[in-house]
């Protein structure tokens, strides 16, 4: 009888260890798992953020920028391209390709706009004029005042 106890008691100590493995081994599963789905889900699903709602832009002061030169500056979230022609007069324009949403440069050159990714040119007015892009780039109104530059949304911008 002692025998019977004995094996009877070494089989509940072999069960007991052995759910206690499967347990750990089941917890140790799940957090693995969940530590490699739960960054790939933040990834797919973006943070919602509220839309900044900006009508101006300073884009400082006139001194600054030299003739046939440009900059790109942000426009709440988009960025824009400010664009200082030959003849010192200003344009202002989406500095994000209507192809791709790529961001444009300044050509100084050819005095264009110019999407590296598929070359895509764009005149000074936005228009389009070769290459992928299928509509032209959103135009801005620039103002000065006082030697300051600013930008501020155009029609139907």
């Amino acid at each position: 009888m002692t025998d019977s106890n004995h094996s009877q008691s070494s089989h509940t100590k072999t069960t007991s260890r052995r759910s206690f493995l499967d347990a750990l081994f089941g917890v140790t599963l799940l957090g693995w798992l969940g530590a490699m789905i739960y960054p790939v889900f933040r990834f797919l699903v973006p943070p919602k953020r509220p839309d900044l709602n900006v009508s101006s832009l300073d884009a400082g002061l006139v001194a600054s920028f030299k003739k046939n030169t440009s900059k790109i500056m942000r426009f709440g979230r988009k960025p824009v391209i400010i664009v200082r022609k030959k003849s010192g007069d200003f344009k202002a324009l989406s500095a994000t390709c209507t192809h791709l949403d790529c961001n444009v440069q300044f050509k100084q050159d050819t005095e264009q706009i110019w999407c590296a990714c598929h070359n895509g040119l764009y005149d000074l007015e936005g228009r389009n004029i070769s290459g992928p892009p299928p509509r032209p780039l959103t135009q801005f109104q620039v103002n000065l005042k006082d030697e300051k530059i600013f930008i501020t949304k155009g029609e139907g911008v």
